[in-house]
Parts: structure tokens; C-alpha cells; sequence
């Protein structure tokens, strides 16, 4: 199973209403990058996801599981970006900010530090198993 992360700006969409949508999910439709779009094209239903408030906040707030494949984003008008669909699983018991993330050594690789601006990136096992654990969750 792969592990990802998926940025929001919380004033645009947050985890409070990623949960109201409850088991039907939401797209995660309107990203505009082809490393992004590549990543959610090899998601797997079953996938799970950190949800990652960026600009306000900046922590890692939830999990969320992919629900449904990449497909054609609706509102995309040239037909070039896919989207997938996600579900709130359970939120971070403890938010993992990114000035945690970018001071700890052990995450010094991970894509988030990287690649700051990538809205949909890669997470490896062990980073997940790690920072599920720095939230208070059993991985």
C-alpha cells in the first residue's frame, strides 16, 4: 500500500468539512500541477492520505482513505488534470506541524520538506508509521 499527502488551504476547504462529507468523501479536484496530477493518477482505492491544512495551520490535522480512482477533474476545462476522491478517516489526535516535521531528523527526506510546494505528494511506510506515531496514532 502507498501513503500520500494531500494539502488544503483550510479557508478553502478543511478537515472539519472533508468529515461532514461523511462516507460519500469529496473530489479532490482544481490541482493545477502534473507532479500532483501523476501522484493521484497511482492512487489505489484503500490508500490512505494524511490531510495537511497548508498556509494556516500547516500540520498534518487527519487521515483520509481514497475512495475512488483518478479520474477526468470536472473542472478542469482542457481535460489535462484528474482528481480522486477521499474520505475523512480519523482525525490527528495530535496536529503534526510542518516545524516539526522540518526539525526532526528522521523526516529530513520526506516530500513535504522537499518539495514545499507540491500539493499532492508521496509519503514512504516509514514516514507514515513515524508521524501516525508523533500524532498519537497506532500506524
Amino acid at each position: 500500500m502507498a501513503y500520500w499527502l494531500l494539502k488544503s488551504e483550510p479557508d478553502a476547504f478543511s478537515w472539519d468539512q472533508q468529515v461532514k462529507r461523511g462516507a460519500k468523501g469529496e473530489p479532490w479536484n482544481g490541482v493545477r500541477n502534473h507532479t500532483a496530477k501523476q501522484n493521484m493518477q497511482a492512487m489505489k482505492k484503500g490508500e490512505r492520505g494524511f490531510f495537511y491544512h497548508s498556509n494556516e495551520g500547516r500540520e498534518i490535522v487527519g487521515i483520509v482513505e481514497v475512495i475512488k480512482e483518478a479520474y477526468k477533474d470536472p473542472t478542469d476545462e482542457k481535460g489535462v488534470f484528474y482528481c480522486v476522491d477521499v474520505k475523512a478517516v480519523e482525525p490527528m489526535p495530535k496536529p503534526v506541524t510542518l516545524a516539526q516535521i522540518k526539525a526532526d531528523e528522521k523526516l529530513k527526506d520526506m516530500a513535504l520538506v522537499k518539495y514545499s510546494r507540491l500539493s499532492v505528494q508521496p509519503v514512504t511506510a516509514a514516514e507514515w508509521k513515524y508521524i501516525c506515531k508523533l500524532g498519537g496514532l497506532k500506524a
